[in-house]
């Protein structure tokens, strides 16, 4: 899924914070852009900016893990 311009990286500068940890009130910097609906391969949702969420590492394992 190569693409250039570093939209998910540029992502952060609007959502530096993980989403999940705010909504528990703790204020936690996010290090992954993570896929709200899983996007199997498909380039679509891949690219599609409301389909990303920041989360931190912890959270990112957490629901991928447990598929939330």
């Amino acid at each position: 899924m190569a693409r250039t311009g570093g939209k998910p990286a540029n992502s952060f500068w609007r959502n530096p914070l993980c989403n999940a940890c705010m909504k528990q009130g703790v204020l936690t910097p996010a290090t992954i852009v993570d896929h709200i609906t899983p996007h199997r391969g498909d380039p679509r949702l891949f690219w599609d900016e409301t389909n990303w969420q920041p989360l931190c590492k912890r959270c990112h394992d957490k629901k991928t893990g447990s598929g939330w």
